[in-house]
């Protein structure tokens, strides 16, 4: 479950935020996740809060905002949204695609105190 090093990195990154911007309490996290990042999202919910016990985010709420898979078909030359990788184009069943959105994983917003 590579979920729980992520949430790791994930308080990492507010502990570092806290220090530089003088917050001492996290309330809320917006995370970014796309669909294509093989993230899951319950399990980040579970590691958030395994991991935030004791810690500046402790009772946070971690609020997910899932992102659409993205990628270009050179087939039919335009941008569509794809479920998963090696999935046919939805619109014209083409095979050459490049992912070009949906695999991100970032902090979008947080409410301190």
């Amino acid at each position: 479950m590579h979920e729980m090093s992520l949430c790791e990195s994930i308080l990492q990154v507010l502990e570092q935020s806290a220090a530089d911007r003088g917050f001492a309490r996290v309330r809320t996290v917006w995370l970014e996740i796309g669909q294509l990042s093989a993230v899951e999202p319950e399990a980040m919910r579970f590691g958030f809060e395994v991991v935030t016990r004791g810690s500046l985010a402790e009772g946070a709420r971690l609020e997910i905002v899932e992102l659409p898979g993205q990628a270009w078909c050179m087939q039919c030359a335009k941008t569509v949204r794809v479920q998963q990788r090696f999935h046919a184009c939805p619109d014209c069943g083409g095979r050459q695609l490049q992912v070009t959105g949906g695999e991100e994983m970032r902090i979008k917003e947080l409410e301190v105190d």
